[in-house]
């Protein structure tokens, strides 16, 4: 049984929008921001969320990069109210 070639994915999943930046054109804190966007509505288990939490906040600490703080930051705001709504 053969299957038929699958083009190549020229672009980022959501119907020809990109709705996460490209590696080249984007940075990581630009990166996470678009995945978090996107992430809004998703269920995701609580201990996932916690783990986060615990990750970026050491990356606040030792990170000496303003624009990735910040990112990292309002990421963990993110992630706390939805711990709190969850829970």
């Amino acid at each position: 049984m053969t299957s038929a070639a699958q083009p190549p994915r020229d672009r980022a999943l959501g119907r020809g929008t990109i709705l996460i930046p490209q590696a080249s054109t984007a940075t990581p804190a630009e990166q996470a921001a678009a995945v978090l966007a996107g992430m809004r509505s998703v269920p995701v288990r609580i201990g996932v969320l916690q783990a986060a939490v615990v990750l970026l906040e050491e990356r606040v600490r030792a990170t000496e990069d303003d624009t990735e703080r910040r990112a990292a930051a309002t990421t963990v705001a993110m992630l706390r109210g939805a711990i709190a709504q969850a829970g």
